[in-house]
């Protein structure tokens, strides 16, 4: 296995999971906080899938799938398609209670933007090689974040989200 097929299974497993959260809840269940001031599966399984795209596309130098045309839907984007109310750039990091509770979409459209970001993360570390793990993605920290480390951090964050996501879908029928 080459480093860029690792990436993919790894960055796979999250996208992969995150359908199988979602799948049967109704949009009331998935804004349902299990206790005042937590997060909400809706929330949990859209933020994973926005710092996917956004720091993958960033990384890359490509636009994100959230502010790309949906095919066949008519020129929306999966930003028109879920409408949060929320500013379009927005991934969650940082979110208040208030802003958590603002992520109300169908099991669908989640389910649908998480695997679009899945289908671009597998296009754009399908090519990798070792030497553009080292590239330098983002000056803005001391040490630089290279190209490896911050798809490590996007995979690890990813499904630690998902792992929670997990975790509150089964507080909800109790």
């Amino acid at each position: 296995m080459d480093v860029s097929q690792l990436l993919q299974e790894v960055l796979g497993r999250a996208s992969a999971l995150a359908p199988t959260v979602v799948d049967g809840l109704s949009e009331e269940d998935l804004a349902r906080a299990p206790q005042p001031g937590a997060n909400t599966v809706a929330w949990l399984v859209w933020h994973q899938a926005r710092v996917m795209d956004d720091h993958l596309a960033d990384a890359a130098g490509l636009e994100q799938v959230w502010t790309t045309p949906v095919d066949g839907d008519g020129g929306r984007t999966w930003a028109d398609r879920l409408a949060l109310d929320l500013p379009r750039e927005d991934t969650g990091y940082g979110h208040t209670t208030d802003e958590v509770a603002r992520v109300r979409a169908s099991a669908e459209d989640l389910a649908g933007y998480a695997r679009a970001v899945g289908e671009r993360a597998d296009a754009v570390v399908a090519g990798l090689g070792e030497q553009d793990l080292d590239r330098v993605v983002d000056e803005a920290w001391d040490p630089p974040v290279t190209y490896g480390v911050r798809l490590a951090s996007v995979a690890s964050d990813c499904l630690q989200h998902l792992g929670q996501a997990s975790y509150v879908r089964g507080l909800l029928g109790r």
